[in-house]
């Protein structure tokens, strides 16, 4: 691939924003993004009574109809346009403090409140009257594209090739086809995007099932991808600055002068902090107003959001650390999966076996259960932010994070395997 002159080396105009890239200081960035926080706190703190009236007369409400509810009144939904209207007004704020970002750092990309608005219009449909799947699937890939048209997550496939294949990462692994150039890096990347967002966002939709669990979860992962995102500051050399600028533009195109998101993920991280945080105190047992779908949709997008971004260069396996971050959600729903699958149930089907239903089982109480996934969160938090870390350090090769997240994926599947056999035993002798 030819590279543009003004990203080759010794260009004195690559040279300065390498160089301010990579001598910024994360606690700059950090204190001038910290209104961000403090306004979604608020913002969301304060208008979350609101939309829980506004619910409430519409009767847009969550009966326990059903036994694996664990609420025993009527309770509204709504929560999550508190946390949109968080995240929204502290996200616009975030414009206006570019300027005191280092030279090279991107604005927060507009396709990431687009697809924001997509995932909330169809998670709300869904709250308001329940709506067919193909319409939530529409939405989250709306969500998706945007990000595709934004350069976030583009380049993570080219990080997984790079390590299982050797392929440069630098160079775009292109087909000839009927005399078409068809960019396979780019094609696998679009598609891991698509495969995140619809995973992120159900996975996060099936923890929400008691008061304060996603919430406080969400709460967990930001903090955890704000140390990942924070350490990574500094950290991105002249090579990664090259690598990013070759996926944003076209060969022989102006190269973009603005190239890191390093600091959209410290502003995304602080607004998710703050929206969640906000909203927890009404949401926390017993809960006075829920998420619904449009709430939990929405957390799981924005956290799949960040994690993308930590792979801008190309570092795979500093998604991977940061969806080690993000265990809690991915656990669940892969022993939903496994279980379900070796019991011969639709995969589909409502019960009350999640991790939270049997936590709660054991401890007695709401409150015990989702503490006690605060505590398993913070856990995998540390891990997943350590791994990275210690790779930035280069104290440990980027080959242990993949290993890390393989037998966390083999472990859980074990455990749901054997959950399903029981479960299947007991169905059977009954």
């Amino acid at each position: 691939m030819n590279v543009p002159e003004a990203t080759q080396p010794g260009n004195e105009v690559f040279e300065l924003i390498s160089s301010s890239i990579k001598t910024a200081n994360w606690t700059d960035v950090l204190l001038s993004s910290l209104p961000v926080l403090v306004v979604a706190f608020f913002v969301t703190l304060l208008v979350t009574p609101l939309f829980r009236r506004l619910a409430i007369s519409m009767n847009i409400v969550d009966t326990p109809s059903e036994s694996r509810k664990v609420h025993s009144k009527a309770v509204p939904y709504f929560g999550g346009l508190a946390i949109a209207t968080g995240l929204l007004v502290s996200l616009l704020l975030s414009y206006p403090l570019v300027e005191q970002w280092p030279l090279g750092y991107r604005e927060l990309p507009i396709m990431i409140l687009v697809g924001m608005i997509a995932i909330c219009f169809t998670g709300l449909l869904d709250d308001v009257k329940q709506c067919d799947s193909w319409i939530k699937v529409s939405g989250m890939l709306v969500a998706a594209a945007g990000l595709a048209m934004s350069n976030v997550g583009t380049r993570v496939a080219a990080g997984l090739l790079d390590w299982l294949f050797g392929i440069d990462q630098i160079a775009p692994w292109s087909l000839q086809v009927a005399g078409f150039s068809l960019n396979l890096t780019e094609l696998i990347g679009g598609i891991i995007i698509g495969i995140f967002v619809l995973g992120g966002c159900n996975a996060t939709n099936l923890i929400d099932g008691l008061d304060g669990l996603l919430s406080g979860v969400v709460a967990v992962i930001a903090i955890g991808l704000l140390v990942l995102s924070l350490v990574l500051i500094g950290h991105i050399d002249s090579i990664d600055v090259h690598r990013i600028q070759a996926s944003m533009s076209p060969p022989g195109s102006q190269p973009q002068m603005d190239v890191t998101l390093g600091g959209v993920r410290v502003v995304l991280c602080l607004a998710l902090l703050g929206s969640v945080l906000g909203f927890l105190p009404h949401n926390f047992n017993p809960a006075t107003i829920f998420l619904g779908d449009c709430g939990s949709l929405l957390l799981g997008y924005m956290c799949i959001v960040i994690i993308l971004m930590l792979g801008e260069a190309g570092q795979t396996h500093l998604v991977l650390a940061g969806l080690i971050i993000f265990s809690i959600p991915i656990i669940d729903t892969l022993l939903a999966i496994v279980r379900r699958y070796v019991q011969g149930v639709p995969l589909w089907n409502p019960d009350d076996k999640h991790l939270h239903h049997i936590l709660k089982r054991r401890v007695g109480s709401v409150r015990g259960a989702v503490l006690s996934i605060y505590g398993i969160g913070i856990m995998f938090a540390i891990l997943g932010a350590g791994l990275g870390i210690l790779w930035l350090k280069e104290i440990i090769p980027a080959t242990i994070i993949y290993v890390a997240f393989i037998l966390i994926v083999l472990i859980v599947t074990m455990i749901g395997y054997g959950i399903g056999r029981a479960a299947r035993a007991g169905a059977i002798s009954k």
